[in-house]
């Protein structure tokens, strides 16, 4: 594709695209912040794919280092490696707060975040060693792949999804009390019961983690109750963790429902549910 052509492409995306951080007005800033934070062009979806690929193999290289045959063998190109995919990953942070008109605006967002936390790790590391392996999160920014590859009903999903959580959010608040609450009611019962007599319930705290291991019906094992009346609260804590189970998974699931019912709209010629912000049928066409 010749320059002419890639700023044809670049002048239909200025007009058929508005992101909302806001672009630069004009110049050269206007066309890295196309590149950079759009798809609509060659050389955007050119930028997205070769960040794709260098967050993969940024992920793949910090697991592969946490074994040690391989680490040991490899420890030069992987420093090398690592330090070159940090570079990388810095100049484009900068550029993306360069090209913003409202740089605060991105360095607060969900991605912005992610991409800071993705690049302070290795040099956190110099200070600190280790904490490289917390490079991991930039598996957060495969999250892009969504709008790159325009898989709107993914993006919808997601958008139900978070919605759902938040409207529960104060309902499950309140059901973490009441668990809690139980936690700690029954830890201390196990703790007047079994303290005397298990070393394991020495103390409320260590009496309140077997209660969340048995709650939660996880069971590791590592104390057990020893008397017949311990053993009834057991059996007790064991029932009432089925039942616990299943109350957020009834809370959120009736938010989605809820969620879904709200994110989506019928069409009027073939009835069919498609998304709300669709302005076209994805069935038959119809302008909605």
């Amino acid at each position: 594709m010749s320059l002419e052509d890639e700023n044809i492409e670049l002048s239909k995306a200025d007009l058929s695209t508005v992101d909302p951080e806001g672009r630069p007005a004009s110049g050269l800033r206007r066309k890295i912040y196309i590149i950079i934070f759009e798809a609509e062009t060659y050389l955007g979806r050119l930028f997205d794919l070769v960040l794709m690929w260098a967050i993969v193999i940024s992920v793949v290289q910090v697991i592969l280092e946490s074994e040690k045959s391989i680490s040991q063998n490899f420890a030069e190109t992987l420093f090398y490696a690592e330090w070159a995919l940090t570079i990388f990953f810095t100049i484009e942070y900068v550029l993306r707060l360069y090209v913003s008109r409202k740089p605060l605006r991105y360095a607060k967002s969900f991605f912005g975040v992610v991409d800071l936390l993705s690049i302070l790790p290795t040099y956190i590391s110099l200070i600190i060693p280790g904490t490289h392996y917390l490079m991991v999160i930039r598996a957060l920014r495969l999250l892009r792949i969504f709008r790159i590859l325009k898989l709107a009903r993914f993006t919808s999903a997601a958008r139900v999804l978070l919605t759902a959580m938040a409207a529960s959010r104060y309902k499950i608040f309140v059901f973490l009390g009441v668990v809690m609450s139980c936690v700690l009611i029954l830890g201390t019962c196990m703790y007047i019961v079994e303290g005397s007599v298990q070393e394991g319930f020495a103390s409320i705290p260590r009496s309140m983690y077997w209660a969340i291991v048995t709650m939660t019906t996880v069971g590791y094992g590592d104390i057990v109750p020893a008397t017949t009346f311990g053993k009834f609260i057991a059996s007790i804590m064991m029932l009432l963790g089925y039942a616990i189970i299943a109350v957020p998974t009834g809370i959120v699931t009736n938010e989605l429902v809820t969620a879904e019912k709200t994110s989506e709209k019928q069409c009027i010629r073939c009835q069919r549910n498609i998304l709300l912000v669709s302005n076209y049928c994805s069935f038959c066409g119809q302008q909605t």
